[in-house]
């Protein structure tokens, strides 16, 4: 929730997570190539045998974030809020990674827009 009240306030297009968050886009998307911000994650393809091993490869080397494999509730979509339907537990990389690549492609930016919106 602490999230999505910075995005109310800040366009995510605008938003640093991290200091760090251009190495873990980068090496994000060398790791993940394939991976489009705008489509629905799929918890099944995340948490299979094959998808932790890939996450957790890239995972690792992150060590040196704070809380880097801490628990936390990643949206599935980028167009949705938070709700039981539209989330999937993950980890704070994972949420990073998935949260910076939205963010650079604009597409967290409706939220600051509906709070706009709503407050005027």
């Amino acid at each position: 929730m602490t999230y999505w009240a910075i995005l109310e306030k800040v366009k995510g297009s605008q938003l640093r997570l991290t200091k760090q968050d251009n190495e873990i886009y980068e090496s994000f998307m060398e790791a993940f190539p394939d991976f489009d911000p705008a489509a629905t994650i799929i918890e099944d393809d995340m948490k299979s045998k094959a998808g932790k091993e890939k996450w957790r490869n890239w995972m690792n080397k992150w060590q040196k974030v704070e809380d880097y494999n801490f628990g936390t509730i990643i949206r599935t979509r980028a167009d949705a809020e938070y709700d039981q339907d539209t989330t999937v537990f993950g980890v704070r990389m994972q949420f990073y990674a998935i949260e910076i690549a939205r963010n650079r492609a604009g597409l967290n930016d409706w939220i600051y827009e509906k709070a706009s919106k709503a407050s005027s």
